[in-house]
């Protein structure tokens, strides 16, 4: 049964509705119609084997906000929110923010469904905008990202307080986590936030950092890839040395169409939107050459102004609870070597593990296209998950970190 409820257990969200359902996971509710299955399309392989049957109370709502890229239910409303509370309580809840610009749905089918079954309750958002455009929200450059960090923090002591409500007793253990931009917030909330959480697991997380980005390696691979693909060795050798992986050539086609482009173009409206006057965006794919064309950004010489602004929302290394960081060796939208690596040689504080997972790629659905060349990195997630509640408890330490090698069951298994 649903029912509305205007201000009732979120505390703090403008509207909230609720539902007991039979199964959490979305083996129910993409067929009641409480999750987005467009919203998780694309992040799994097709062979992942997901739990089912875990009855217990959903929470959707929105917080106050302004903005109205998540049309989700027909609300028009961002900062948008999912809270499940599984029957069979353990005494901890998984928070996490969408991956890319998604929604918050986006991480049902990875996260939630198997965190219910281990007796979690989860909470997503949307963070507080989404879609291609997201970049429009906020008065100035790099309010859009700031307001990601906001919005996890204000679900996660929302979620914590509704938790401990509903079941009678505070929440024991409270996990942060996420996917890609997800990762980030991870990182971000463990560095700025660590009194709220006991640990965290950031899989494929992006880097921010005013000196080195997304922005230094992206406008290379929009430059040389053409040239690449006609052939020319020089090229191939710029893409290498700007640090797209050795042997991941396969998968720059399918970027090169998919993310390199938008990604570019996107980011850095939201911090340099002056880049190109008249259409923050600038011109999807334009030839090198061509006027505010992204494929020549040169962020080294931007003004201070753009700087200061990726600044604002930057990454420290500066932990204050135990953290495990995955990152595949073939990612191909966020190399390893100018993310993970870097993020990893900036840690210091609390405890840390970094595994590297060989074959491992920003998205497990490539997986399906390309399974003699890749592995799901969900198998070695989900461990992580299991080694971070054991690491908490004190019941076994996680190995060092290191390359996790492929195994014989890449789909459904990982040691780390």
């Amino acid at each position: 049964m649903e029912q509305d409820h205007p201000a009732s257990l979120i505390p703090g969200a403008a509207y909230q509705m609720s539902a007991c359902l039979s199964d959490l996971t979305t083996a129910g509710t993409a067929r009641t119609g409480h999750t987005d299955p467009a919203d998780y399309a694309g992040l799994a392989a097709a062979g992942t084997r997901n739990p089912s049957n875990v009855p217990g109370l959903q929470v959707d709502g929105y917080f106050p906000d302004g903005s109205t890229s998540n049309t989700e239910h027909g609300w028009n409303h961002d900062a948008q929110f999912v809270l499940r509370l599984p029957d069979r309580w353990n005494g901890g809840l998984v928070v996490t923010g969408a991956p890319g610009n998604r929604r918050q749905y986006s991480l049902d089918s990875t996260i939630s469904d198997w965190v219910l079954a281990q007796g979690y309750a989860f909470a997503a958002t949307d963070k507080g905008n989404t879609g291609a455009a997201f970049f429009a929200d906020g008065r100035r450059p790099g309010d859009a990202i700031a307001e990601w960090n906001r919005r996890l923090t204000q679900l996660t002591v929302a979620s914590k307080a509704a938790t401990a409500r509903y079941y009678g007793h505070r929440v024991r253990r409270t996990l942060v986590t996420g996917i890609s931009n997800g990762g980030y917030l991870t990182r971000w909330q463990l560095e700025n936030h660590p009194e709220l959480y006991d640990g965290g697991v950031d899989w494929e997380g992006t880097l921010w950092r005013a000196d080195a980005n997304m922005f230094t390696y992206l406008p290379t691979a929009l430059r040389e890839y053409p040239r690449v693909a006609a052939g020319d060795p020089a090229a191939h050798d710029a893409m290498l040395a700007a640090g797209f992986a050795p042997g991941s050539d396969f998968l720059w086609p399918y970027h090169d169409q998919v993310y390199w482009d938008l990604t570019q173009r996107i980011y850095r409206a939201e911090f340099d939107p002056g880049f190109s006057p008249g259409d923050p965006a600038g011109s999807p794919f334009c030839a090198s050459g061509s006027p505010h064309c992204d494929a020549d950004y040169d962020y080294a010489s931007r003004p201070a102004a753009v700087h200061r602004a990726v600044a604002r929302i930057a990454l420290t290394g500066r932990i204050g609870k135990p953290l495990i960081s995955l990152q595949g060796t073939l990612d191909t939208l966020l190399p390893i070597r100018t993310d993970g690596d870097v993020y990893a040689r900036m840690v210091r504080g609390a405890p840390f593990r970094y595994y590297r997972i060989a074959g491992g790629t920003h998205t497990d659905g490539l997986y399906d296209t390309y399974p003699d060349r890749l592995r799901p990195i969900l198998p070695c997630y989900r461990a992580a998950l299991a080694a971070m509640g054991a690491w908490l408890s004190g019941s076994a330490t996680p190995p060092p970190g290191g390359t996790v090698p492929r195994g014989s069951d890449v789909v459904n298994s990982c040691s780390l």
